[in-house]
């Protein structure tokens, strides 16, 4: 807001968006749906006096407010989930709009939740199911083109957020609420789809993993910003007496830095391509957000002007004081955003659901919105990396082959390592990640708070999750890794159920870990569980020990 010099509210920009989109592209079908209501209003005495003037106006704002993309009505029954959205969304569009009567919002009312009048015939009762599920199918794209395509480009506090199935607003959950959202899942949604990155996503699962570390280092973030749009100022232009781009697309453009920064030097072809593809996507985000331009009515001059800033920031030349700075800012941002993406990958497996992989994600994945994440994915160098790691693993052991795939995990493989062994440990143990039960584990110790564990078991056989959280506290530089005593100190996670003779066996490094007894208690100490590689998943070797 201060960047920006003013403030955006997301729920204003969702309902101002989506009455531009019903405005701009499909005033057709909402000319229709008003039509329809029109012809069903006359068939009773107490509404026919409505104007189709008013009840277009009315299905506008009810489709403005309404909270979710439609309701599922396709019976004379109504459940109470859908009843309760329309029940609200007609009340807040009713206060929202006293110059309208409030006569024609009970009407809608009625019509979307079956309310039929006394003596109502078979024949018109089916009229207003058929206007119901016409209804449906026009509320599910105004949200998607008003809030995907357009809001998701207009209000850019943290873009992470800015995501298909997501809300900007949701500004994370505690570890409490992810544990008990686990629990629910488990029972009862255990086989549904866990996804991080899709053909349809805004920003792939590892940018946004990058961008979500500026929550963590709001200070660095906030002089960053002062400094770079000083050193940047001179290179806007002015087009229509306003400077492009504008001080929110310039944020936009930081972030998305933030995100897809190359692992090269700015000499390198890798690094020019990096250029075009950013361009391309402000072209795209500018279109989107249909503030200074659109794909309707495109704005050359000031496309140009925004395209001719990214260039110049991103061009390396001496005087170019910005490229240099902000390359050793998103060092801190590249390095922790793989600690999060390898606890998200981890998460993804372990947890209750069924995980699924997007095509180019089992190495590092830099990719926007598409046609960006639609690129051809090298599946050649995939499969030559992961014969390599089954190659080293078979000759040096696997942890050898860990510990190389840590030292080297600019390239990717840290991540294909993790990939390979979990999954192949998941089918190896299906009924375990399908119905196994879920137990979230407690954590003591000085850096309690950077731990997320948790246990699946099943039938005598229990594995332990471990991943590290918040890594920009634990690390000294970008440099360093969040791993061994020095990092965890003390922390260690309560194993109340187990015996003192209980080992566990590292499925990514092969490490066999043994319990501590410290004040009457069982524990794992992190520093032994993530001393070699930075996640962990434990699979406990005494099979037949009760789980408690």
């Amino acid at each position: 807001t201060r960047f920006m010099g003013h403030r955006i509210d997301f729920q204003t920009a969702v309902y101002d968006k989506k009455k531009l989109v019903m405005q701009a592209s499909m005033s057709s079908e909402i000319n229709t749906l008003g039509h329809y209501l029109n012809r069903i209003s006359e068939q009773n005495r107490h509404t026919r006096d409505f104007t189709l003037n008013s009840l277009i106006k009315s299905i506008v704002e009810v489709i403005a407010y309404f909270p979710v993309y439609r309701t599922y009505i396709n019976s004379f029954e109504v459940l109470e989930r859908d009843r309760q959205y329309i029940e609200s969304t007609i009340g807040w569009a009713k206060r929202q709009n006293p110059a309208i009567s409030a006569s024609v919002f009970d009407f809608i009312r009625d019509v979307l939740l079956l309310h039929f009048p006394d003596a109502m015939s078979d024949e018109h009762k089916m009229e207003w199911l058929d206007f119901v599920k016409r209804f449906q199918q026009i509320t599910s794209p105004v949200m998607a083109k008003g809030v995907e395509d357009t809001a998701f480009y207009l209000y850019n506090r943290l873009v992470s957020l800015n995501e298909v199935g997501g809300s900007p607003e949701r500004f994370g959950i505690t570890l409490e609420a992810f544990h008990g959202q686990n629990i629910e899942r488990c029972k009862s949604r255990p086989l549904a789809m866990l996804t991080t990155s899709t053909h349809d996503t805004k920003r792939s699962e590892d940018v946004r993993a990058r961008i979500t570390v500026l929550s963590e280092i709001p200070e660095q973030w906030r002089e960053g910003l002062s400094r770079w749009s000083r050193q940047n100022r001179k290179l806007k232009m002015v087009v229509d007496g306003k400077p492009a781009p504008s001080r929110n697309e310039e944020y936009l453009l930081y972030q998305t830095l933030v995100g897809t920064w190359p692992f090269c030097n700015p000499d390198e072809d890798e690094f020019s391509e990096f250029r075009s593809r950013i361009k391309e996507y402000m072209l795209k985000a500018m279109r989107e957000a249909k503030v200074h331009t659109s794909w309707i009515s495109p704005n050359s001059l000031r496309e140009d002007a925004v395209m001719y800033f990214v260039d110049s920031i991103l061009n390396d030349s001496p005087q170019n004081n910005f490229l240099h700075d902000f390359a050793a800012f998103q060092n801190v941002t590249a390095s922790c955003g793989m600690f999060n993406s390898l606890s998200q990958a981890l998460l993804k497996i372990t947890s209750p659901g069924i995980p699924d992989f997007y095509q180019g994600n089992e190495l590092w994945d830099f990719s926007l919105v598409d046609p960006d994440n639609r690129r051809q994915v090298d599946y050649t160098i995939r499969k030559k990396m992961l014969h390599e790691l089954k190659q080293k693993e078979e000759a040096a052991g696997l942890l050898k082959a860990a510990r190389e795939v840590v030292a080297t995990r600019y390239d990717g493989r840290i991540k294909l390592h993790l990939t390979c062994k979990a999954l192949n440990f998941r089918r190896e143990h299906r009924e375990l990640f399908d119905s196994g039960r879920y137990l979230p584990l407690s954590v003591e110790g000085s850096c309690q708070d950077h731990v997320c564990a948790f246990e699946r078991s099943a039938n005598g056989i229990s594995i332990m999750v471990v991943v590290p959280r918040f890594c920009s506290r634990l690390m000294q530089d970008y440099n360093s890794l969040p791993l061994g005593p020095e990092v965890w100190q003390d922390t260690r996670i309560i194993q109340s159920f187990d015996i003192a003779s209980s080992r566990y066996r590292n499925i990514f490094t092969g490490e066999i870990l043994n319990l501590d007894q410290q004040d009457g208690q069982l524990s794992l100490a992190i520093k032994n569980i993530l001393s070699v590689f930075p996640v962990a998943l434990l699979e406990r070797l005494d099979r037949n020990v009760a789980t408690g």
